[in-house]
């Protein structure tokens, strides 16, 4: 499937920046289920200062606000064709081992709310990927998709008490607790073709285990599916904090606004 996508963030502060540096997670890459033929990244009120490779194999842009500049404008258009491998994203490639992906974050680690829900799994599950399928069928069923409900800063384990959330905090549980069962788990970011949407809020976040005779494997606890063609597979990390489109630090500027426009359409 041929996916298009157009993203705009824009930040507008109340008084001049003297200064800020953000990093920016917005380049897919080609992959087994991805092919980019064509991206752009554009960058207004900042410089671009460099582009690197992080520990998860993900593309990063830094980017320095320009000082003086009361607007930064960051936004990518571009053209991907996708597959629909049913979940399955290949083996394990990037430059951090397995064994990372197995280690919890303050987003991403167990209390007694998520270790409740881990009871509540059936036991008679034919094997890992069957258990794992379980487990995003529970996350959707106990933690109810409530937009607003919750921020970036919320925990897993804070959404899972509370029983309400969104795609972040579903995939925030499933991470925690495949972790917790000793399965490597991470967190992905990117976009999602919606039936009959195509202006969107924000982008999209699902989670992707390795189960060791099958590779990397996406749930999706917020839509009940593994990803398919529809999914655009843009950065992975621990947690939101590591695979999130743009994060960094501002310095001055007063009062900020955002304004965030997405298409994604076939």
């Amino acid at each position: 499937m041929q996916l298009t996508i157009a993203h705009q963030t824009r930040y507008t502060f109340e008084t001049p920046i003297p200064d800020g540096l953000q990093q920016v997670r917005l380049r897919p890459l080609s992959s087994d289920v991805q092919d980019v033929s064509d991206w752009e990244l554009t960058i207004e009120g900042g410089t671009l200062q460099a582009r690197f490779t992080d520990e998860h194999g993900n593309a990063v842009d830094l980017v320095r606000v320009d000082p003086g500049s009361r607007d930064l404008v960051i936004a990518c258009r571009g053209v991907v064709e996708t597959r629909d491998t049913s979940g399955m994203t290949g083996p394990h490639k990037s430059p951090a081992p397995l064994w990372y992906y197995t280690r919890q974050t303050d987003r991403t680690r167990p209390g007694p709310a998520m270790r409740k829900l881990a009871k509540a799994l059936p036991d008679d599950a034919e094997n890992t990927l069957a258990r794992l399928h379980a487990l995003s069928r529970l996350i959707a069923e106990e933690v109810r998709y409530d937009v607003g409900s919750t921020h970036v800063a919320t925990s897993g384990e804070d959404a899972a008490e509370k029983r309400h959330g969104v795609c972040q905090d579903h995939a925030h549980i499933l991470v925690g607790m495949a972790r917790q069962s000793g399965l490597p788990a991470r967190y992905v970011s990117g976009y999602l073709l919606m039936d009959g949407v195509v202006d969107q809020e924000a982008s999209h976040a699902w989670a992707e285990v390795h189960i060791d005779s099958l590779g990397w494997v996406g749930f999706d606890p917020s839509n009940g599916i593994s990803p398919d063609e529809r999914y655009v597979r843009v950065a992975t990390g621990l947690d939101y904090g590591e695979a999130a489109p743009i994060s960094g630090v501002t310095y001055g500027g007063g009062e900020e606004t955002l304004l965030v426009t997405l298409q994604v359409q076939q």
